[in-house]
């Protein structure tokens, strides 16, 4: 047989209409569903459109035959409601298998005869599996939400005998389609799956889901994402959507599904939407144009038609597609993603993952009470207190000798289900017993967590659950335990995580990243001698793990640690955070943790402190004594001292920064008004206690020193301030009576994963200033909702800007959505990274005729004006037409004149170097808390900053410009005086993290040989006669002797609550000035780093002399490139740095998902030491 994977490779293939429209079209009466086999049938048949393939097989054929003449690839069996439980309400169970095995034969035969006449195009049959007419994820009794009609046992039988007829009958795919409830597909996948393994034969699996309306989400309240995560355990051939929508509405869902799934793309929508009658519209050329449209836009590998379509739909489509190239599948990166209804992505910069753990009958003394007492309505508020306070994973164990831990478990789960504010997160389940787990296991529809399975029954036990897991479509915690017991040492503990690792991931062929370890905390400072090391051993362990096996997660039990001190809250708290502050910074990201039973770490006291690390890492011989006698001087939790009133005698200020940073809202209304009341306006009490103490809360949260859960009540407290204070700044506004008369209405946006906004803002205000209306819409906003909301406000304009390299991509595709989209109004292009050649050459070809790039804010208001009056709009599209077009022609002309060397031949004409490389002082990671302000402003270059204003000149004779030079001094004087107020103030907060290591180059690769990563830089290829072709891993000796630096700095932190204060007042000249200085700051943290690197740290240029000038000059040796630079374009590189770094951690910045930095006043990049070291471009490759 044709491998259908191949083929896929080449061309789009089509799929057939449905079933069920043409079967009504032959007007069939209940004689027709009978025939001679059911005649005596005692209840009516007709509607029982499966059972034609029995009684009328001559229809079944025609049909069939219709959608391959027409064009289709594929045909689907007329088996959609071809199982038992559908079955049942015909009485005609018994006949399930029949059914299918008669409608796989007659599809094959006729597929087969189309094949064999034209053997070119071969077709192929679907053994089409539908969602039955039950619910596993959904009560259908509102009134009982626990209710099930049916359970995942009878799904999987009811779909493997359906599965055993369509195999038998010889269809070619499986296709489960129509998909509404995940947990239905589930239990089909597990049924085919089991099917496989005993017929020893695997043919190809389609799953196709059904969003039902507007909200994006599946029937049982899954979005897309979280779908595909819970069903990509299975290698399917192609996953997609079909019905519900027509192809318009579907197409937003199969861009995204496109973008995260590995594996083909399937789409077949209906005819439209339903019209009044319940029909369908959609002219087969209308809805051939919009699946054209998918193929174009690489979205999707294979088309068809649902509810309304027709052969002759079928035919337009293939008529369409005829020729096109389909959709290429992309590596998708391999993180761990889990979901409820929502999806959840560990990606190696996420923080710490918190799962909470009350919902745990053994760890929770009311949870326990509730479910013994079957109070099972009042349990979920456990859970649901958990997601509200922080937990992105919930573990749930009914392990408890006089509860029915399987049932307690099924009806638990399925209660949640009703509720998505608790299901929205992945859950955990956690037992002893694996009738338990699997139990749980058949109630989720979401990729959860098995907690766990381990060695300690031996290797065939632990495979057998493990391959179960796997089946189930879940990740799996894995103890440190084995035949000889729990791991108890750092050796025994990675040995056992080792073994199970390699039988996971060798045998059982489970991702990598599926796999958690827990290599088991225990309780220290027991008396037991052999206990003292149980802290330090996991710590080392957690380290080494994460070393080993890269791609795994490391989680514990964090409340074991203190069992010791049952009934002394107070040192459990501290304990249990002293010990999260080291395991997190030694591998450990997830955890089992009691939000109630934790403490910010910078605020335990010093001498408790050191009494536990002491004991942790078993730095005293007398540690436990020590923390023993303290621990009674400490007797009491902290939630007790925090209910006594010494804390209400601060002052304010002080009471609202207490009330955010434990958490507490009891007061924090009270305290709130009587601020406003002191306050000459309610916007000071947030720019000033609230934002200090928040600014408090976020400092200690990035230094790993607070906690997610801790945070987002602090979070809540000031939400609840705020709300209190809303009334009254409303009130003020009302008071100011401001109102606007515009000359038009224009959108502004910073595109998806760019975070930079000044320029944005410069010319929002300018515009402002110029009687326009401005929407702005901020930053990292995506295209669906730039549109959108230019429709709904009817925007006259959008403007666009981007300061990274990959914004310039999204820009591209914002204007290819509203040519689609039909959009005609003007699109306004800017930002530093933008260019008249990219807007005319990339942009301006995917809208014609409605792109503009405008430089500078000066421009724009010339710009929007004649854009906006009629006779002047017209002469200036053709004014930028025809230097559009100018640049077009001389950009394709110069592109066919560069001669571009093979890679090989480039390589041959590299720079010919000689290396002495010099060892820097220390080899590693290193950061800086804080870079003084004032000294950061003796390494200002002011140039930018008057570009920033669009003040163009060179620094300092800008300030002298015979035109320019009075709005200079006075911009300049003004910024003095900023910047000496921000660095008094100390509200602007500069970080900087730094690395240096082993390293050695391989053509373009410099490999860190002691971290065992690498670095990917482009080499230049075009042919430069005599020149060499640079490329950055030049600079780096291959002989393995050399080292490389890294760094990553911010001069961002602290800004928001300067810049809110700003907007707060409509201060927009101040509000972009702060920003303005920002970045200068973040530049001169860069340079003075830069020159501590080469004159200290490194120490490869001891003997520099150079002043502020020679510094700018760059008349140094060595280089800082970027990623996003010309000579490494590849904002991807960013990732490793991070990774190595770990500069989210230590520095607080944080990468969007373009890689653009926030704070966005941060720089991050290489150091080179060579001597000959130079920038360059690589920009000219050809891609």
């Amino acid at each position: 047989m044709h491998k259908i994977k191949d083929i896929l490779k080449n061309r789009v293939l089509v799929l057939d209409g449905p079933m069920g429209t043409m079967v009504q079209g032959y007007g069939l009466k209940e004689v027709d569903f009978r025939g001679s086999n059911f005649k005596d049938h005692p209840i009516d048949l007709i509607g029982n459109n499966d059972i034609l393939s029995i009684t009328r097989p001559d229809i079944i054929e025609e049909i069939h035959q219709s959608y391959l003449e027409a064009g289709a690839d594929l045909i689907e069996t007329n088996t959609f409601n071809a199982n038992s439980i559908s079955q049942a309400d015909y009485q005609m169970e018994h006949m399930v298998y029949d059914l299918n095995l008669h409608s796989a034969k007659i599809a094959k035969t006729i597929s087969d005869r189309f094949t064999n006449s034209n053997p070119k195009k071969p077709r192929f049959v679907c053994g089409a599996i539908g969602p039955t007419n039950q619910t596993a994820s959904m009560s259908p009794d509102v009134s009982d939400p626990g209710h099930r009609n049916v359970d995942f046992d009878q799904l999987v039988d009811s779909y493997k005998e359906q599965a055993k007829g369509l195999i038998d009958g010889g269809v070619d795919i499986l296709m489960i389609e129509t998909v509404f409830d995940t947990l239905n597909c589930k239990a089909a996948l597990f049924a085919i799956q089991s099917l496989f393994i005993e017929i020893g034969k695997e043919i190809p699996v389609i799953v196709s889901g059904t969003i039902t309306d507007a909200s994006g989400r599946l029937l049982s309240g899954q979005t897309i994402e979280a779908f595909w995560h819970s069903i990509f355990h299975i290698d399917l051939l192609a996953v997609g959507l079909n019905c519900a929508l027509g192809a318009e509405e579907m197409r937003p869902y199969l861009a995204s599904l496109s973008k995260i799934a590995e594996t083909n793309i399937i789409a077949y929508p209906n005819a439209g939407l339903p019209n009044e009658f319940g029909g369908y519209d959609e002219s087969p050329d209308r809805m051939a144009i919009h699946l054209s449209e998918f193929t174009d836009s690489g979205l999707v590998n294979i088309i068809g038609g649902c509810c309304g379509a027709t052969p002759d739909h079928i035919r337009a489509f293939a008529n369409n597609v005829e020729g096109k190239k389909p959709r290429p599948i992309m590596p998708v990166e391999s993180f761990t993603k889990l979901s409820g209804l929502e999806p959840l992505v560990i990606r190696p910069e996420s923080n710490f993952i918190n799962v909470g753990e009350r919902t745990n009958v053994t760890g929770s003394l009311r949870f326990k009470r509730l479910i013994k007492e079957d109070k099972f309505d009042e349990a979920l508020s456990v859970a649901r207190d958990q997601v509200e306070n922080g937990a992105q994973i919930i573990d749930i164990n009914m392990d408890e000798g006089l509860i029915d831990s399987e049932s307690a478990m099924v009806r638990f789960l399925r209660l949640i289900s009703s509720e998505p504010d608790i299901s929205k997160v992945p859950i955990m389940i956690d037992s002893s017993k694996w009738s338990v787990i699997e139990s749980g296991l058949k109630n989720i529809q979401g990729k959860g967590i098995v907690n766990s399975i381990s060695l300690k029954e031996g290797e065939d036990e632990f495979i057998k659950q493990a391959q179960l897991v796997k089946q189930y479509g879940a990740a799996v915690i894995v103890m440190a335990f084995d035949e000889n017991g729990q791991a108890d040492t750092f050796e025994r503990k990675v040995e056992i995580c080792q073994r199970a690792f390699h039988i996971l991931t060798d045998r059982v062929m489970m991702r990598a990243e599926d796999i958690i370890f827990d290599p088991n905390v225990f309780a220290v400072a027991t008396g037991i001698e052999e206990h003292n090391q149980y802290g330090e051993a996991y710590i080392n362990a957690a380290k080494a793990i994460k070393e080993l096996m890269p791609k795994v997660h490391v989680s514990g039990g964090v409340s074991n640690l203190s069992f010791s001190f049952r009934g002394n809250d107070r040192v459990r708290e501290a304990m249990h955070s002293c010990f999260l502050y080291h395991a997190i910074s030694n591998g450990m990201d997830m955890g089992i943790v009691n939000p109630g039973q934790l403490t910010v770490y910078d605020d335990i006291e010093l001498e408790l402190k050191e009494a536990i690390e002491d004991v942790i890492f078993n730095r005293k011989d007398n540690a436990t004594d020590i923390l023993v006698s303290l621990a009674d001087k400490y007797q009491g939790s902290r939630k007790e001292k925090k209910r006594n009133d010494e804390w209400r005698e601060l002052s304010i200020k002080e009471r609202i920064s207490y009330s955010l940073i434990e958490g507490l809202d009891k007061f924090i209304e009270e305290d709130t008004e009587l601020a406003r009341l002191e306050a000459q306006s309610p916007i000071e009490v947030i720019e000033g206690p609230l934002m200090d103490g928040m600014n408090k809360v976020g400092d200690l949260f990035g230094e790993g020193k607070m906690f997610l859960p801790q945070v987002v009540k602090s979070a809540r407290v000031m939400k609840k301030a705020v709300a209190h204070l809303i009334p009254f700044i409303e009130e003020e506004k009302q008071d100011k009576g401001l109102s606007d008369i515009s000359n038009g209405s224009i959108l502004l946006a910073t595109v998806k994963g760019d975070v930079h906004d000044i320029g944005k803002n410069i010319v929002g205000v300018v515009l402002a200033c110029n009687g326009y209306s401005i929407i702005d819409m901020g930053v990292m906003v995506p295209a669906d909702q730039i549109l959108k909301k230019a429709k709904e406000v009817n925007a006259d304009i959008i403007g666009l800007s981007g300061l990274i390299t990959p914004s310039l991509d999204e820009m591209v595709h914002i204007a290819s959505e509203m040519s689609r989209l039909n959009f005609d109004i003007p699109l306004l292009i800017g930002g530093a990274t933008t260019s008249k050649k990219h807007t005319a050459v990339k942009i301006e070809e995917k809208y014609p005729q409605n792109v503009f790039h405008v430089q500078d804010a000066s421009r724009c208001v010339g710009v929007a004006a004649r854009l906006l009056k009629p006779s002047e709009k017209t002469e200036l599209i053709s004014e930028t037409n025809s230097r559009y077009q100018l640049i077009k022609e001389t950009f394709y002309e110069n592109q066919k004149n560069i001669n571009q060397l093979s890679i090989k031949e480039a390589r041959a004409r590299k720079p010919s170097l000689n290396y002495n490389p010099i060892k820097p002082q220390k080899l590693g990671s290193f950061d800086i808390k804080s870079i003084p302000l004032d000294i950061l402003s003796n390494y200002i270059d002011w140039t930018p900053f008057f570009h920033a204003w669009e003040l163009r000149g060179l620094y300092p004779t800008i300030l002298n410009d015979p035109i320019k030079g009075i709005e200079a001094k006075k911009v300049f004087n003004d910024a003095k005086i900023l910047m000496q107020s921000i660095i008094d103030s100390g509200e602007l907060e500069s970080k900087a993290v730094y690395g240096f290591y082993k390293a050695k180059s391989k053509d373009e690769i410099v490999e860190l040989t002691d971290e065992g990563i690498s670095f990917h830089f482009p080499r230049q290829l075009i042919d430069k006669g005599n020149q060499p072709n640079f490329c950055l891993a030049d600079y780096v000796s291959p002989k393995g002797d050399d080292y490389i630096g890294i760094f990553a700095v911010t001069a961002g932190h602290g800004i928001s609550k300067i810049i809110e204060r700003y907007q707060a007042k409509n201060d927009d000249y101040n509000d972009i000035m702060t920003k303005v200085l920002a970045d200068r700051f973040a530049e001169a943290a860069t340079e003075w780093l830069h020159e501590k690197v080469r004159k200290t740290y490194w120490g490869y240029s001891k003997n520099e002399n150079l002043d502020l000038n020679g510094l700018l000059d760059e008349k140094y040796i060595g280089i800082r490139p970027a990623p996003g630079y010309p000579a490494c374009p590849d904002h991807k590189e960013k990732d490793t740095i991070w990774k190595l770094l770990e500069v989210n951690r230590k520095a607080g910045i944080i990468l969007t998902e373009s890689r653009a930095m926030l704070p966005a006043s941060s720089v991050c990049g290489w150091y080179f030491s060579h001597p000959e070291a130079r920038y360059f471009s690589a920009l000219k490759n050809k891609s």
